[in-house]
């Protein structure tokens, strides 16, 4: 009998359609049956051992909100039976495919950074996860408050900081005395790691009915992922960086990019194509996956969706930077273009903007300079010796954000100015981050000194993190800091040293800086916008909407998890 190893998940949805994910046991055909009787089936395809199938649900009705079931070989899988092993899993409500109604609201969740949580009753060194209250809420009133779509803004699992658990998989497969030691090395560890982060019921179960966008940052494949040209060098001179990185992007295409994908594109996807047709789709995906590594044009994992009148635009900066120096770019031409033409393509079609990217656009002042001096210094304005510590330092102190690719950071703020003025202009575009463990929000000033004319639209820098991962004293000091006006005098300082001259806008924290596993909110109605960041918070006895009677029921059961709002506060102007 084919079984359910992971999923479903619920990724892409519209008014009439959707995506589920899944991965089997073995070859099959997996169907998804809604209670309105609309629904979809596909075979699986198989990658590297392992079985998966992208099913597109078609019939749904706008504006419901549409149990689900999942079968295998006619079989149900999904839910679980009453008397199925994981009871936790058979205790929640029926998972839902809630498709946006004309004129509805647009709710979008958000965060990045999460350490997969500890196996219930052991101890959770980070502190309770935030997925984990999202869900405890969602099961206590299913038909309440709930995302319309889950944004994901990369490190959705960590290849290079294991568990415990993991590493000793890892040792019983292999000499962890040679590279890369407890890091993963291949696909089949890789599936270990998505294993041990969507198999936890709380997350399974949430991700079974909240569509969820995703996007990859450094974690996923290795810290400091493409940080400078000589970084690519060093690693591509070891033994192990091919086989990691040509696994970590083709996991990432099965577990994370395809569910980005509408079905309109998944059927123009020729990629998509070849790996459902072949008996074995691995080597065609390993090509693809060695091209991506070599070429970055050669690839586009950037994409966009529309929801009602809200764009996102979910945009790698990771993959598709150009490295060399003197050259250095947060993205390539390409994908550069392709982020202008999205932006203002049909401007009077959508209210807000946002603008995914995992690495933060706008950073505490003195994080922001140095970043630009480190680039300066490392590209030889200096002379040699200057250069060797620049490039020592954007690596020692992760220096490798937007700020680090000045013209990149000019390029964009141009780009948003644009989508942001004139008479179809949006009421808001929103940059939406995550990577630098706390949460804040932060307003630009076009002009010098922050006095000229800015856009019409209302611009803000959001960037939420961890949502479930350590926040170190250090980083907790060295932010807070980072923020104050000493910090921003000493940042000009290394400015006028690297000859940097004044970025185009200025800006200002009007938020945070907050720490905690968290997430952000963006609610938006017609042209009004409102955020709302909420912490995870441990709370005694199981979580609301749990079944208290059951060992290990329901989300959070045990001692709970609750969201607790921290700040909730109007965007538009």
């Amino acid at each position: 009998m084919t079984g359910l190893l992971l999923g479903p998940l619920l990724r892409y949805v519209d008014g009439s359609s959707a995506t589920v994910w899944v991965e089997t046991s073995r070859p099959g055909t997996a169907e998804v049956r809604c209670a309105d009787g609309s629904g979809g089936t596909a075979r699986t395809f198989r990658i590297a051992g392992h079985h998966y199938a992208l099913v597109e649900v078609t019939g749904l009705t706008p504006g419901t909100a549409t149990p689900y079931e999942v079968f295998l070989d006619r079989a149900r899988v999904w839910p679980p039976a009453e008397n199925a092993e994981d009871g936790a899993l058979a205790s929640l409500p029926p998972s839902v495919i809630d498709t946006p109604g004309a004129g509805d609201g647009v709710r979008v969740a958000f965060g990045s950074c999460r350490w997969a949580s500890p196996p219930a009753g052991e101890d959770d060194p980070v502190g309770p996860d935030a997925l984990h209250g999202l869900a405890a809420r969602i099961a206590a009133d299913p038909g309440g408050e709930r995302p319309d779509v889950l944004l994901l803004l990369g490190d959705q699992v960590y290849a290079d900081e294991t568990s415990d658990a993991t590493r000793a998989y890892l040792a019983a497969r292999r000499d962890l005395s040679d590279a890369p030691g407890d890091q993963v090395a291949d696909y089949e560890e890789y599936t270990r790691l998505y294993y041990e982060s969507w198999l936890d019921p709380q997350v399974r179960w949430l991700l079974s009915t909240v569509p969820t966008c995703m996007v990859f940052d450094d974690h996923d494949v290795i810290d400091d992922w493409n940080t400078s040209a000589s970084w690519v060098a060093d690693m591509r001179a070891t033994s192990w960086w091919g086989e990691r990185v040509r696994s970590g992007l083709m996991s990432y295409w099965v577990y994370q990019h395809l569910g980005n994908l509408s079905p309109r594109e998944l059927a123009a996807d020729p990629l998509y194509a070849s790996v459902r047709e072949l008996p074995d789709g691995t080597d065609a995906l390993r090509a693809f996956a060695a091209g991506a590594e070599a070429d970055t044009a050669s690839v586009r994992w950037s994409y966009r969706r529309d929801f009602g009148r809200v764009r996102l635009l979910m945009v790698d900066t990771r993959a598709a930077r150009v490295l060399t120096e003197g050259e250095r770019a947060m993205l390539d031409p390409a994908e550069a273009a392709w982020l202008r033409a999205q932006a203002l393509d049909g401007r009077g079609g959508y209210d807000h903007l946002l603008i995914g990217t995992s690495l933060p656009w706008l950073l505490p002042h003195l994080v922001h300079d140095v970043e630009g001096w480190s680039s300066v210094l490392a590209r030889g304005d200096k002379g040699p010796r200057w250069a060797r510590f620049g490039e020592w330092l954007r690596r020692a102190a992760d220096l490798e954000h937007w700020a680090a690719f000045p013209e990149s950071f000019g390029e964009l703020a141009e780009l948003i100015a644009e989508a942001g003025t004139g008479p179809d202009a949006p009421a808001t575009v929103c940059v939406l981050s995550g990577d630098v463990h706390h949460a804040y929000a932060a307003e630009p000033s076009w002009g010098a000194g922050g006095q000229g004319r800015g856009p019409d639209a209302r611009v803000m820098q959001l960037t939420c993190s961890p949502v479930h991962n350590s926040i170190p004293l250090s980083i907790r000091l060295g932010f807070r800091f980072g923020w104050s006006a000493v910090a921003r005098g000493i940042g000009r300082v290394f400015a006028r040293h690297g000859r940097s001259g004044q970025p185009p806008v200025t800006w200002r924290k009007t938020g945070g800086p907050w720490f905690g596993n968290q997430l952000m909110t963006l609610t938006m109605r017609g042209r009004s916008a409102v955020l709302r960041l909420e912490h995870a918070r441990a709370v005694a006895g199981p979580a609301p909407g749990t079944d208290a009677g059951r060992p290990g029921a329901g989300p959070g059961a045990g001692p709970g998890v609750r969201l607790k709002t921290v700040t909730e506060t109007g965007l538009s102007r």
